[in-house]
């Protein structure tokens, strides 16, 4: 049996809200990645991941976009 396998580079950006109040915002952190995602043009989104870090002004939310071209 022969197996065959394919691979390709993954890429990946990240981005945050904004510092201060709003850094929790979930939606405003979905637009902005989504607003990415679309300037990125053909591109094939493997996974997504949104973290949190705690601050003085509540959770901070980032988001990584992992993706690869076609």
């Amino acid at each position: 049996m022969t197996s065959t396998s394919q691979h390709w580079s993954l890429q990946y950006f990240s981005q945050a809200n904004p510092e201060g109040p709003g850094c929790d915002s979930v939606p405003a952190l979905l637009r902005r990645l989504a607003d990415s995602i679309e300037e990125l043009g053909p591109v094939e989104i493997q996974d997504v991941v949104i973290a949190s870090e705690v601050t003085e002004h509540g959770p901070w939310r980032s988001g990584t976009v992992y993706f690869h071209t076609s």
